[in-house]
Order: structure tokens, then C-alpha cells, then sequence
């Protein structure tokens, strides 16, 4: 409440000028955010490059109502507007963009993505929280994140980058860029070699960015093109109520074998011009291996996909008194997945043993087609008010192939007692036909203050693992989209030396997809999402300034009902994993010659379980970054994570009976010296 009220006294007393923030993930193209009905946060070139993740969490850990969990290495777990989110379907609840083209097909997510985009040098990485399945379709159900590559113009002719830090960990970066008035060409990227801070939990990692740019009077052409690769020791959870705050355990690994390989290719071809057409036409493609290792058995899974699109969208500035946008979007994959086993399963009962043989429990192809047509009026309805309606209509279709035997036998058709646990599906084809509409009321009684009103759903659509990775006698999962409507009211205010946003949302989901008490894959779950985000930040003395940003809200169950290992859902109690409180204050400075910022985190106690019977008290962590430029091509970096050496866990979870965490890493320094020449 003092922050609060520290932040609205600057901004009260704030010069007249007005910060004119532009966005881009809100609307396809550029807009005013102070004319945008909704939330959403922009982390610039400057924030990126001082926060210098090694993790996409430490970034996008400072927009409010977001929470990454970091998993092992490059691994992680989402929560926008959300619980963590585990499962199949989690990775379809929040939609991760690459200059505004989702990184991978519908249905065929990943849940630790955002290891296939470069954040770590991206030109900005935007946020935005609340259902944006209007303008992009299924799996913005929580929200977006949009991660904007370097232009070349953002590049200096040559930049390289050395860095070191605790545990062998070892990080290059190149970038270069030209550009003139008929041509530009940059390129980003950067080499990790992490020695892992926990036993037999090191990761080597490539991640580049290359950009070509045509312009030509009215006309423009960008070509991208993304490539990372990933090899990856994985550490697993360590057991036992608190053992995270025992050091020799959260150094420890209980799976020295697990590993995880990945790498995913992307191109894209961009086509502006000036009278408003915009077509984008892309190619993707992604590998990734690992061990299941918190499988009995721990089981090998194969997956990849290859697929494109075509994004067409055309604005009309002078439509009916207001701009209008239709747009047309298709995309086509064709995606595998196989699960194969080595060994006989050992680690479980006798009888859980049985129903998991050797050999391939499943080798199934799918088939994904995409079309959606959308359109988007906004419109001034005065000098003060102006409205934003916008209808979009998506059709999904999968064609599935098994590539074995039907039903849950092993790989050569006999059967285990009772059953074997995985079940193949019979050959099948699935169609899901959404709309998605979206009501949006801006207010701007002054130039440097805003207030919204925003009704939106949003949807997606079951992911084919829910569909057709089935288990025990479950031959068919009739699944439907899962749903969330959402009511948002927000204010903005914006000053030459302060600004401040403040966000009230209410969120209905149905349609929730969950494993029952019988193993099968069905809809019917409903959750609830209600809180209120803020953010606020004050210059209150020539190069200083504090920021504020968090979140309190509430997500509970809104259904009872038994599910797998014997979970009991009763409606109203809260979502496991779901920190009613998460806040964040930044004291920074900077200069020409100098920037530095103290960040204090806080993760409130949160329920590991969703009987609401074990819990995690939660942590607040202390991190300090310094950037020196003691010359304009040479600049020295420090950062400590952890300043203050607190045992927390990454992630805590209740499962089989057991505790178990993710373990935080302890106190940890990194330096970095960067030379460029521009």
C-alpha cells in the first residue's frame, strides 16, 4: 500500500509529457497502448540486455501475473493469468509468438517452449495477459507471449559477448548489422555451455536470429529465420517435506540418466505495404527426445513436427468512421510421436510393473489443418471514448494414423493382466469448428490517462496427446475445446516521470480436459481466475527510479470430482500451484556510463495439492545486476542471483505420497565483458 501510494504521488506530480508506449502483439501492427483495451506489458532492448537472462524466467518473471517455474536446465513450467500449469494441455493454455507467428502448430505444443526462441537477445519481448484467441487463434486461452527479434537497425556492426559464472557456466554472443535504404542484414546469436549447478544436470545451447530487409517506397519485405539446438543433462525432483532446504539434497540428482535433446528450425517471409495489406508466410520445424524419467519405467519419447502457414490481414483506416482489419489464416503440420521402452519396468509394484511392458507403447502420426477467418472494427466514439469489436472464427482438423496395433496390448499384440497402461486409438479424424469474439471500450478523459472495459473468450483445442495418447481400456477421447470467458477492467496513467496501470479481471474456464479416476482423457472440469494486477514505476531523481509490479488473485476449482493417483477435486478449493500473491520492486539507476538495479521477488505460499492438504510456504529472493560502459565499445557486467543465498524451491508439487521439489539455486555470480563496434 505505501509503494502504491509513493507511485500515484509521482505520478500526480509527474510533468505533462506523455510516454507514448507502442505495442504490437495486441493488435498485429503497432498501437498506442494507451489505446489498447487490455494488459500488456513491453520489455525493451534495455531491460532485456541488463537483465541478461540465462533463463526465460528471470525476464518474464517481472511482467505481474506471471510466473515461470523453472524446471531442470532449460526446462520450464507457465503461469499467466494461471496456476502453473502441468499436463498435456498445458503448453495450449498460453501462446508463445516469434515476431508475432506462433513457434508451433495447434495441437502439437511443447511445454517447455520457450527454450525455441531467443529471449536472451531479443529486441523486446511483449506480454500480454487475458484470452487473445480473437486475432491468434486456439491456445491463447491465459494469454500471449510474443518474443520480437533484432531488426538490423537494432544491431551494431559487430557485437561479441564473453561471460562466465559459478558452476561452469559459459555463454558467447555475436550480433552484427547493416542496414541502408534498399537493404538490411543482422544476425544474433549466442552459445551456452552450462556445467549445471546440480549433479549431472549441465546443458550445452545454440540459439540464432538472422534478418534480411527489402524496403521499397510503399512496399517492404523481412525474411527471418530462427534455428536452436538444445543438449541437456535433467535433473529430477528430490523428495522428502522441505529437503530443498538441505544443500547436499539440492545439489543432489536422483536421475543421473535423464537428458533431454531438442531443436527446432523456423522460416518466415513478411510482405508490407503501405496502403495495408500484410501477408506473412512461414515454415517450422522441431525434433526432441527425452527420458521420462518421472515415469515408471521411465520410457524414451520421439517427437517432431514439420509445418506452414500463410497470414493474411488487410486495414482499412477509413471504414464506416473507424479502422477496419480482416484477416485469413491457415496453417498445415504433419506431427509424430513415439514411445518406446528398453528394459522391462522394475521401479514400481508388481503390478504396476506388468502394465507397463518393454518395447514401443506408441507410433502414431497426425495430420493438422488450420483455417480462420477474423475481423476487427475499432472506432472512435468521441473526442473521449472510442470501441474495439473484433469476431474471429477457427476450424481445427486432425487426421491420426496408428502406426500399431489398436487398443492396450504391448507392441506385438499381448496382452498384460488387466490391461496394459498405454492405449492406442483406432485410426480417426477430429474436427473442431470456435468463435471467438471480443468487446473492447477505451476512455481517455486526458491524454496521459486511460481507462478500458473488455469482454473476450478465449479457446483451444484439445492438444493430440490428449487425444490420442491414451491409457488403459480409453479407446476414444471425446473431447471438446476447452473455454474461458473474461471480464476485464483496467486505468492507465502515464507522466514524464511516472506512469502506473492497475488491472481487475475475472476469468470462467470450461471444457477443462483431465485424466480421471480411471486414466481416461475427458472434458468437464471448470476453473475460476479472479485478481488484480499492477504496475507502477517513478524517475524520483534524475537517473533513479523504483518500480513496482505484482498480482493478487484467486484460482479454485469450480467442480469435485476424483482423478488420477486418486486426487480429490472439490469445488472452491484453490488450484494447486496457484501463489495467491506474487510481487516484485526494482530500485534502478542508470547513466551513460552506468546502470544497476536491486530486485526484490516474492512468491507467496501456495497449495501442492489439490486436496489443499500439503503446501509450499513460498520464498522472496533478492537479485543485483551492474553494467558499467567505461568506454562507448567496451562494457563490463555483473549480476548476483540469490543475493542473499535463500534455500527456496523452483517448483514444489505433492504427488505419489511424496514432497518433492525443484530446487532453487543457491547464490550465484556471473560476469560478462561485451565489445562492439557500431
Amino acid at each position: 500500500m505505501a509503494l502504491g501510494i509513493v507511485l500515484l504521488a509521482g505520478i500526480l506530480n509527474a510533468r505533462s509529457e506523455t510516454l507514448d508506449e507502442i505495442v504490437v502483439t495486441a493488435n498485429r501492427r503497432p498501437i498506442s497502448l494507451l489505446d489498447y483495451p487490455g494488459s500488456i506489458s513491453r520489455m525493451s532492448t534495455d531491460t532485456v540486455a541488463l537483465t541478461a537472462a540465462t533463463h526465460a524466467s528471470e525476464l518474464l518473471n517481472r511482467v505481474p501475473g506471471a510466473m515461470i517455474q523453472r524446471g531442470s536446465g532449460q526446462e520450464s513450467l507457465t503461469a499467466l493469468r494461471s496456476p502453473v500449469l502441468t499436463g498435456a494441455g498445458a503448453c495450449g493454455a498460453v501462446l508463445v509468438l516469434e515476431d508475432g507467428v506462433p513457434i508451433r502448430p495447434v495441437g502439437s505444443c511443447n511445454v517447455n517452449e520457450l527454450f525455441e526462441v531467443n529471449v536472451e537477445q531479443a529486441a523486446a519481448v511483449e506480454l500480454m495477459r487475458g484470452p487473445g484467441s480473437v486475432l491468434y487463434g486456439s491456445s491463447a486461452v491465459h494469454g500471449i507471449v510474443n518474443v520480437i527479434p533484432p531488426r538490423p537497425e537494432d544491431l551494431p556492426a559487430l557485437g561479441i559477448g564473453l561471460e562466465t559464472g559459478d558452476a561452469a557456466y559459459r555463454r558467447i554472443r555475436l550480433a552484427s548489422g547493416s542496414s541502408n535504404d534498399k537493404q538490411g542484414f543482422g544476425l544474433a546469436m549466442h552459445a551456452t555451455d552450462d556445467g549445471g549447478w546440480r549433479e549431472s544436470s549441465g546443458f550445452t545451447e545454440q540459439k540464432l536470429n538472422a534478418v534480411w530487409t527489402h524496403p521499397q517506397g510503399e512496399h517492404a519485405l523481412t525474411l527471418r529465420i530462427a534455428a536452436t539446438n538444445l543438449d541437456q543433462e535433467t535433473a529430477g525432483f528430490i523428495e522428502g517435506e522441505n529437503s530443498y532446504r538441505d544443500p547436499v539434497l539440492a545439489h543432489s540428482n536422483p536421475d543421473p540418466g535423464a537428458y533431454r535433446d531438442a531443436y527446432s528450425l523456423r522460416a518466415s517471409l513478411g510482405y508490407e505495404h503501405a496502403a495495408g495489406l500484410s501477408a506473412r508466410a512461414y515454415v517450422r520445424s522441431s525434433r526432441m527426445d527425452f527420458l521420462q524419467h518421472f515415469l515408471l519405467g521411465q520410457p524414451v519419447e520421439d517427437n517432431g513436427q514439420e509445418s506452414g502457414g500463410l497470414m493474411l490481414s488487410f486495414t482499412d483506416g477509413e471504414f464506416a468512421g473507424g479502422e477496419l482489419m480482416l484477416g485469413y489464416d491457415m496453417d498445415f503440420a504433419a506431427s509424430t510421436l513415439k514411445q518406446h521402452q528398453d528394459e522391462p519396468t522394475t521401479d514400481g509394484s508388481p503390478a504396476a510393473n506388468a502394465i507397463r511392458p518393454a518395447g514401443k507403447h506408441y507410433d502414431y502420426a497426425v495430420d493438422s489443418s488450420v483455417i480462420a477467418v477474423y475481423a476487427q472494427w475499432r472506432r472512435p466514439l468521441s473526442s473521449r471514448w472510442s470501441v474495439e469489436a473484433a469476431l474471429r472464427y477457427e476450424q481445427v482438423r486432425y487426421d491420426y494414423d496408428n502406426r500399431m496395433i489398436d487398443g492396450n496390448t504391448d507392441e506385438n499384440g499381448v496382452p498384460c493382466p488387466g490391461g496394459c497402461l498405454y492405449s492406442r486409438p483406432a485410426d480417426r479424424s477430429d474436427d473442431f469448428g470456435e468463435f471467438a469474439p471480443r468487446l473492447g471500450l477505451v476512455w481517455r478523459p486526458r491524454a496521459a490517462l486511460a481507462a478500458w472495459l473488455s469482454l473476450a473468450r478465449g479457446f483451444r483445442a484439445p492438444e493430440a496427446t490428449e487425444l490420442y495418447r491414451l491409457q488403459r481400456q480409453q479407446s476414444v477421447a471425446d473431447l471438446a475445446a476447452e473455454h474461458v470467458d473474461a471480464v476485464e477492467l483496467g486505468l492507465r496513467l502515464r507522466g514524464g516521470n511516472a506512469s502506473f496501470d492497475v488491472a481487475a479481471y475475472h476469468m470462467d474456464k470450461d471444457n477443462v480436459i483431465l485424466r480421471d479416476s480411471a486414466g481416461f482423457n475427458v472434458s468437464g472440469g471448470s476453473t475460476r481466475h479472479r485478481g488484480i494486477e499492477y504496475r507502477g514505476q517513478w524517475s524520483f531523481l534524475p537517473g533513479w527510479s523504483v518500480e513496482g509490479a505484482g498480482s493478487y488473485a484467486v484460482h479454485e476449482y469450480r467442480f469435485t470430482a476424483a482423478v488420477e493417483q486418486g486426487e480429490q477435486i472439490t469445488t472452491g478449493n484453490d488450484i494447486d500451484t496457484a501463489p495467491r500473491d506474487l510481487h516484485a520492486l526494482r530500485l534502478r539507476h542508470g547513466s551513460d556510463s552506468a546502470a544497476a538495479e536491486l530486485e526484490w521477488l516474492h512468491v507467496g505460499a501456495y497449495w501442492t495439492n489439490a486436496a489443499n492438504t500439503a503446501r509450499y510456504g513460498g520464498h522472496d529472493l533478492v537479485n543485483l545486476r551492474l553494467s558499467l560502459h567505461p568506454t562507448p565499445r567496451w562494457s563490463v557486467s555483473a549480476r548476483v542471483t540469490n543475493l542473499l543465498d535463500a534455500a527456496y524451491a523452483d517448483r514444489a508439487d505433492f504427488a505419489f505420497g511424496n514432497h518433492r521439489y525443484f530446487p532453487g539455486r543457491d547464490r550465484a555470480y556471473f560476469i560478462e565483458l561485451d565489445w562492439r563496434k557500431d
